[in-house]
Formats: structure tokens, sequence, C-alpha cells
């Protein structure tokens, strides 16, 4: 054991948060990003993570917790979208570049200020990279209550939000709400996007919200395998990677320790790749469930 794990990996308090954190949150963005590739937002998650830069720069000038500035800039971010156009598909597009030029704006400007006017160092790289073995304790039930709640929001929406995305009309003849439904969702999103985060970047979350998704996307022939799938996925990058980060910190030189983010990115992107090699595998299974089906009872 010890040729894998380092001394002390399992008695050190970082990695009990970290992998206790990073399991809730790769779960729920994994199951959120089912349905955000299968409804075609997956530049809305990039874009809500691109934001989120806005958010954690904001939060760190004004001397809170980056996790609240996260969630404030994408939850306003996404009510914002759903308000000036999702209509349709390039309606959506037109929206979401809308406000992402904004929000980045605005990033530059805050993340200026924070190194004028602040002497912390290594600030900008935790908003922009994460840094999960940073996680304050009294910020975990926050994250954890977070991800509960957006998970049980997608998972209770499931049908309504396939149906919809297969076919708005059907979904909206039978009585669906499409417009409310889409903008509960896109809340769902936000906070998935802000717990990834915190905990490998503003700039990465989106690795973790979309990679899991269309990998399992491309293996798994129903909508609750593909949850099931890309949670798995999701989990075992965040735990391998966890592993990695702290046994780096004893490869050489010694102390300097590679981080989390760039290990879950390259497994996440590894495994999506591999997927290529079943070359008679028709990928987006999802897409060929009929639109009558998706609302049936299972």
């Amino acid at each position: 054991m010890h040729y894998v794990f380092e001394p002390g990996f399992f008695t050190s308090g970082p990695v009990h948060v970290a992998l206790a954190v990073g399991t809730v949150i790769a779960i729920t963005s994994a199951v959120v990003g089912v349905f955000t590739v299968t409804r075609g937002q997956s530049f809305a998650g990039h874009s809500l993570a691109d934001i989120a830069t806005t958010g954690g720069s904001g939060a760190f000038l004004v001397g809170v917790n980056q996790f609240w500035g996260y969630l404030a800039f994408g939850a306003g971010a996404a009510a914002f979208m759903e308000m000036i156009g999702i209509q349709r598909r390039r309606g959506r597009d037109v929206a979401t570049g809308v406000v992402l030029g904004a929000a980045l704006g605005l990033a530059a400007l805050f993340l200026y200020l924070g190194t004028q006017y602040s002497t912390t160092t290594g600030a900008s790289f935790t908003i922009l990279f994460g840094s999960i073995f940073a996680l304050t304790p009294s910020t975990v039930p926050a994250l954890i209550a977070s991800a509960l709640l957006a998970l049980a929001t997608v998972v209770a929406l499931a049908r309504v939000l396939l149906l919809s995305s297969l076919s708005p009309d059907i979904a909206a003849a039978r009585g669906v709400p499409v417009r409310a439904v889409g903008a509960a969702f896109l809340m769902a999103l936000a906070v998935s996007v802000a717990l990834s985060a915190m905990i490998i970047g503003a700039v990465l979350s989106t690795a973790l919200l979309i990679g899991p998704a269309a990998t399992a996307l491309r293996l798994a022939k129903s909508p609750i395998r593909a949850a099931i799938t890309a949670a798995i996925l999701g989990v075992l990058a965040i735990w391998v990677s966890i592993v990695l980060a702290y046994d780096s910190f004893y490869w050489p030189p010694a102390g300097r320790g590679w981080p989390v983010s760039f290990f879950v990115v390259t497994l996440i992107v590894g495994g999506y790749l591999v997927t290529y090699l079943r070359r008679d595998h028709r990928p987006a299974p999802l897409q060929d469930i009929d639109a009558e089906q998706a609302c049936s009872p299972a």
C-alpha cells in the first residue's frame, strides 16, 4: 500500500475533507452534466464556469468566501440568460455570449483591483484553478447542502427535462411548463458549476461537468445508466486525482506538489478519448429515445 499512498494520507484532515466534498460534488456535476449535454447547453455550462471567475474574484476583492461569489454570479447570470432569450438554441447562444462578455470584463477588473489592494498571494491561482485541499471546514456544510439541493432538483425534474430536451412542443402540449423547467435547470447548473469551481477552479470546472457526462453518453444506452456511469467516472477521477496530488508532494523535487485540477482534467479527457477506440459505437444514444417514451412511467 505504501507504494500507492504516501505516509499520512489516511490520517490527513484535508484529505478526508477533499474526499468527502469531492465525492458529493463529482456526483452532482456528473448527473447535471448528463442533462446539460443532452439539452445542448454545454456552451452555457462553459460560460457559467467562466462567469464564476467574476464571482470568485469579486468575493476575494470584498473579503468573503469565494463560493458565495461563484454562486451569486452564476445564479444571476443564469437568470439573466433565461430572461433575455432561450426560446431557440440560437437565442440561448446569443444570450449566453452577451452575458459571458460582460462577466469576463468585470473579472479582469476585479482581479486587477485584487492584486492592487491585497497582499494575499496565490489568490488568482486558487480562483482560476482551485484548491481542494484548502477548503475551510466552515464552508463544507454549505457545499454539501448546495450539491444535494442541485442534485435533488435535477432528479425531481429528470423526466420533464428529458422530454423538453427531445421535443419542447410535445412537452408544452402535455402541460409541462417548459420555460420554468429550463430556468430551474439553469439554476441547478449554476450551482453545480460553482461547486466544481471550488475544487478544480473556475476555468476548469467545465471538465468535471461535461467530461464524465459526455463519456457516459457514449457508453450507456439509457438516461439512468448514463447518469450512474457519469457519476462513477467523476468520483473515480476525483479520488485518483487526490491520491496523485498528495503523492506528488513526495516526488522530486520534494515539497512541490502538483495541482489536483491537472490530474482531474487529464484523467477525464483521457477517459473520453479512450471511448473513441470503440469505433463501432454510435455516440449520443439518448438522442434516439422517443419523446413520448421519455415522459411515460418507467
